[in-house]
């Protein structure tokens, strides 16, 4: 083999290693701050939801309002109808 075919399979067996020391690095940094960094952003989620509640609530108590009156005009206009047809009948 040629000095530059050794020089070539050394490069490569050198870059195949800095890539596995790589890989090993990473995950170790993953393993010790993983953890961490899911605890935090679950606090984090925790403390929108806490903040986002009573928005959540009052909407609510709105939708409920507007149904509660949306059910109303139903029933109204069922009995209205229901009165001109026994009118129209009658009459």
């Amino acid at each position: 083999m040629s000095d530059l075919g050794r020089l070539i399979a050394q490069a490569s067996v050198s870059l195949i290693v800095l890539g596995g020391l790589i890989l090993i690095i990473a995950v170790a940094v993953r393993w010790v701050f993983g953890p961490r960094l899911r605890q935090r952003q679950a606090d984090a989620l925790a403390a929108r939801d806490d903040a986002e509640a009573p928005k959540l609530r009052a909407e609510v108590k709105q939708l409920r309002e507007r149904l509660a009156v949306l059910e109303r005009i139903t029933v109204e206009k069922e009995s209205s109808l229901e009165r001109e047809f026994a009118q129209l009948r009658d009459g």
